[in-house]
């Protein structure tokens, strides 16, 4: 497993679209794909799961990758977040 934290810099968190980019992000790969803010775990696959959590701009998350595909999928979201997760 591997992890990493960070913060979200979208002005309005993760509302809607920027939850349901994630996703579509994450499930392009086979790890499992999860993130930790504030000690509640969320499925990265899963919008409803991203929306759940009441990310706002600014907070920070820890994102966990477990599988064979970890590296790379963590890489990926990683750069995706900071990108603005297509917004």
């Amino acid at each position: 497993m591997v992890t990493h934290t960070i913060k979200i810099m979208n002005p309005t968190g993760l509302h809607l679209r920027p939850a349901g980019n994630l996703c579509k992000e994450a499930m392009k790969y086979k790890s499992k794909i999860t993130f930790d803010y504030s000690g509640n775990i969320a499925n990265a696959k899963s919008v409803l799961s991203v929306l759940g959590a009441c990310i706002k701009s600014g907070d920070e998350i820890t994102l966990m990758c477990d599988g064979e595909d970890e590296n790379e999928a963590l890489s990926a979201l990683v750069s995706y977040i900071e990108s603005g997760l297509g917004e």
